[in-house]
């Protein structure tokens, strides 16, 4: 007789529930856990022919879900684009290098068709600024090339790409963007700042058709479920993106789970008359919160600040900039909260969660509503006046504490300076004053890369290994609930994932070490076994040996 049962035990469960924090085994029947416990109870529950997992000391713990991210962006770049980035995470150091790697995709490419690059970094390469028209037109003049900052709030082209776009030398910006042009000749240098100006140059969807976006989903799908994740975001989703996803063939399982925020603009038309879109996905994809925007980022200096940037790179805008202006972003957040969305902002700099606040609680004021969990996205440099304020609204915030590895040594000595630097992220703060938090890596701007995620906020080291801020520190523990049971509750998935508790999804992943036993060494563990709803869907190789000394830090 066969069974659909499967037993877990035989190393530490990590629950994610404050009722059972640890469990010895836990039993699933088909998609679902159906008991926690004592091994010895459970095994009284099985049914002939159930399967067992032996973890052989492995720690197995909620699969991880993504609170914010571009789902499956890293994904179109391992495909279709040129990857840029530079160290930490990549190897282009400088702009001949980048010239270099776009002028061979372009000579692989057909005449007239775009050459994209991506990831690249002006703060992080020789050179210290992006390309300039002049450069890429060296690389091409018979294609459009188009390189994408790492951050995504800006980007360069050559004349073939602009001219395509229709920015020529009298075009006009609109409110929140920028056409860079030389400040002796007024000529436009190519590069393009602002999601507003960049326009579809700046859409993940951007030169995507359909079958490039299944190859794409798949081979993103493929790296999340290597390291854990089994639930995922798409926080900017456009009409195109969305149709994407909703050709899913009916009865499909798309091998992982996904929550899609429209961009609000599209509302109500999105979902109201006769244009609305029939959402036929299925459970694998839901909709979520709708998704705003207040500023940009830190590393253009465009992220909007209360006080000016340690060293300044614009003296004519030393704090950086709005994205949208406070009536227009108020409108905007009274309408999506009064047709009843959960909205997710983004907002890097302080004065631009100022602005998000005030609309929530004007929002509020006009129309009350308990448990609505809008939600701050990234809040790099929350002050604890706003902290407070958020508790006192009921809002929620997603860190992106990527940044401290990333880019901290940045902060540190130019972006925000030592004293503002030691705050970035506040995840400790956040937890003092009661706001429930969670952390993302912004994929593709980071990779999506839970444990080192987890790392970045319990030791909250830079690339060069300096401490910023060790009083934001939190436990491994606060930083893996983080990307589980709390990131299921901030977009109201609790009741059906997030932690091993019976009637929930079966999601695990097995690590090769107990995360609690050594915290400063979280970057250093690895995923083993992803299980999503109940069955196995990433193996490491070689994994069937016993390793004993990945159990502790000190064995």
């Amino acid at each position: 007789m066969s069974s659909t049962q499967t037993l877990y035990r035989g190393g530490p469960i990590l629950t994610m529930d404050d009722t059972r924090p640890e469990a010895e085994a836990v039993l699933t029947e088909g998609e679902r856990i159906v008991a926690v416990g004592n091994e010895t109870e459970l095994r009284q529950r099985l049914a002939p022919g159930a399967a067992e997992v032996d973890l052989r000391g492995r720690t197995m713990l909620p699969a991880f879900i993504d609170p914010h991210g571009h789902f499956p962006d890293p994904g179109f770049i391992r495909l279709f684009r040129v990857d840029l980035a530079p160290p930490p995470r990549g190897d282009c150091t400088d702009i001949e290098t980048a010239l270099a790697r776009l002028a061979a995709r372009a000579a692989q490419t057909p005449e007239g068709d775009w050459v994209m690059g991506v990831l690249f970094d002006n703060t992080s390469v020789a050179e210290r600024r992006m390309p300039t028209l002049a450069e890429l037109d060296r690389v091409s003049t018979v294609h459009p090339v188009w390189v994408l900052h790492a951050s995504g709030h800006n980007g360069v082209g050559n004349s073939l790409a602009l001219e395509t776009r229709g920015i020529g030398p009298d075009t006009l910006a609109p409110p929140g963007g920028r056409f860079a042009r030389d400040p002796e000749t007024g000529t436009l240098t190519g590069l393009v700042e602002g999601l507003s100006a960049m326009g579809s140059l700046g859409d993940t969807d951007f030169l995507i058709d359909r079958p490039r976006f299944w190859q794409g989903f798949a081979a993103c799908r493929d790296e999340y479920l290597a390291h854990g994740v089994t639930f995922a975001q798409n926080a900017w989703a456009t009409r195109t993106m969305l149709d994407h996803f909703n050709s899913l063939e009916a009865g499909t399982d798309p091998g992982i789970d996904l929550m899609l925020l429209p961009s609000g603009e599209q509302e109500p038309a999105l979902s109201q008359g006769p244009g609305a879109i029939a959402w036929r996905a299925g459970k694998y994809f839901t909709l979520g919160p709708r998704k705003l925007f207040t500023d940009g980022a830190f590393q253009l200096q465009t992220a909007w600040l209360s006080a000016p940037y340690y060293r300044p790179s614009d003296p004519a805008a030393p704090c950086g900039m709005p994205y949208a202006r406070p009536e227009a972003l108020s409108a905007d957040v009274a309408r999506l909260h009064g047709m009843g969305f959960q909205i997710h902002c983004h907002c890097n700099g302080d004065a631009g969660t100022d602005m998000f606040l005030d609309a929530v609680e004007a929002a509020l004021a006009g129309h009350p509503r308990a448990d609505h969990r809008h939600t701050v996205i990234h809040g790099q440099v929350l002050r604890d006046d706003q902290l407070a304020r958020m508790a006192r609204l009921g809002v929620t915030v997603s860190f992106f504490s990527a940044h401290i590895h990333y880019w901290g040594d940045r902060h540190f000595d130019t972006f925000l300076g030592p004293d503002r630097a030691r705050r970035i992220s506040p995840a400790a703060s956040a937890a003092r004053h009661g706001v429930r938090f969670t952390l993302h890596n912004d994929a593709s701007v980071t990779p999506t890369r839970p444990l080192h995620l987890a790392h970045c906020a319990a030791n909250r080291k830079t690339a060069s290994g300096r401490v910023l801020g060790e009083e934001e520190r939190i436990s491994a523990m606060a930083a893996l609930r983080a990307q589980t049971i709390d990131a299921a509750w901030q977009v109201f998935q609790e009741r059906e994932r997030g932690s091993i508790e019976p009637g929930k999804q079966a999601d695990f992943a097995v690590l090769d070490g107990n995360p609690l036993t050594c915290p400063e060494a979280l970057a250093d563990l690895s995923v083993l076994r992803t299980v999503r709803r109940g069955k196995t869907v990433f193996e490491a190789t070689g994994t069937s040996g016993y390793r004993p000394e990945r159990l502790s830090c000190t064995e």
